[in-house]
């Protein structure tokens, strides 16, 4: 394999469109309220990969150096672990896609704010380092915070509440309560990934010490903790969707959630960790089409 290729690999693309979906949320919420600028979006969508190719090949070291992507892991193989990058090569990644993502960072708060309103552009700039030491520290540094299964509270923040308020707030400068329902719902789904993987690596990671939420509680709560977050994320939606009085007939990204309880099915049905490998992309898929159709449904672009 070339460098090319093992740099794609470590990247991870297949995890983008999970990432992007708080952004198609966040972006149609402020569309309903007439609220748009492509520039703005164009960016928001660039920082958001940027973040999650930082995070990706950081999770690549992270868990590499620790030992934690051995010869037991279920999941593809890192490109640390399968030696097509070196420490050193994978460590001047991580500097340049953190470099890459602050500008971009920077560009979207200048587009969105400007050099008014001084608190916001502190806020963003605030979040923006959040966003890149929580993309960092998930398994890097002496004491990574998804090594202890604080994991999934920060993939919440991040991808759901961030993702989609933060990105409403940058076209609209306001928040108000029912928009946190959509946000909680991309939460809780982002969180049933990280959960599916968790669930699929428990074995490996019992092994080499990576004591994640799963690994606390067992394989057995781990699933029914799923149960819970795919449950509520379908509460919220559907609170949201009877809060806002949409028809039937526009309420049809409610259909994104038909494939992810058949995949809750599987997923209930499931005895070994190594069945549960191919879900993940099914449940993040389905997160990415139901916000998709969210955007097509609120904007009525039907």
């Amino acid at each position: 394999m070339n460098k090319t290729k093992a740099w794609v690999q470590a990247a991870r693309l297949r995890t983008l469109p999970l990432s992007l979906s708080g952004i198609i949320v966040g972006t149609a919420l402020a569309r309903k309220q007439n609220f748009f600028e492509l520039t703005i979006f164009i960016l928001a969508l660039l920082t958001t990969i940027g973040f999650q190719v930082t995070s990706n090949f950081a999770n690549d070291y992270g868990d590499g150096v620790k030992g934690t992507d051995a010869e037991d892991r279920i999941g593809p193989a890192r490109a640390l672990q399968s030696g097509l990058l070196t420490k050193s090569g994978l460590k001047k990644g991580i500097v340049l896609a953190v470099a890459i993502s602050l500008l971009l960072a920077i560009m979207l708060i200048y587009t969105a704010f400007g050099n008014e309103n001084l608190n916001y552009i502190l806020l963003f700039l605030a979040l923006g380092i959040l966003s890149t030491w929580a993309a960092i520290r998930y398994t890097m540094g002496s004491q990574p915070y998804g090594y202890r299964g604080l994991g999934d509270v920060f993939v919440f923040i991040f991808f759901g509440l961030v993702g989609v308020l933060g990105s409403m707030f940058l076209y609209t400068k306001s928040l108000d309560w029912t928009s946190a329902l959509p946000a909680v719902t991309i939460g809780l789904l982002c969180v049933g990934v990280l959960n599916l993987n968790n669930l699929r690596d428990i074995i490996s990671d019992q092994n080499h010490g990576k004591n994640t939420l799963v690994v606390k509680m067992g394989f057995a709560n781990g699933k029914r903790y799923h149960i819970l977050l795919i449950v509520f994320a379908f509460v919220c939606m559907l609170s949201y969707t009877l809060l806002e009085k949409t028809t039937p007939l526009n309420a049809f990204y409610m259909l994104a959630f038909v494939p992810i309880f058949i995949h809750l099915r599987k997923v209930i049905r499931t005895k070994e960790p190594i069945e549960l490998d191919g879900e993940l992309k099914k449940l993040a898929l389905s997160t990415f089409l139901l916000s998709v159709l969210f955007y097509i449904a609120v904007n009525n672009f039907l």
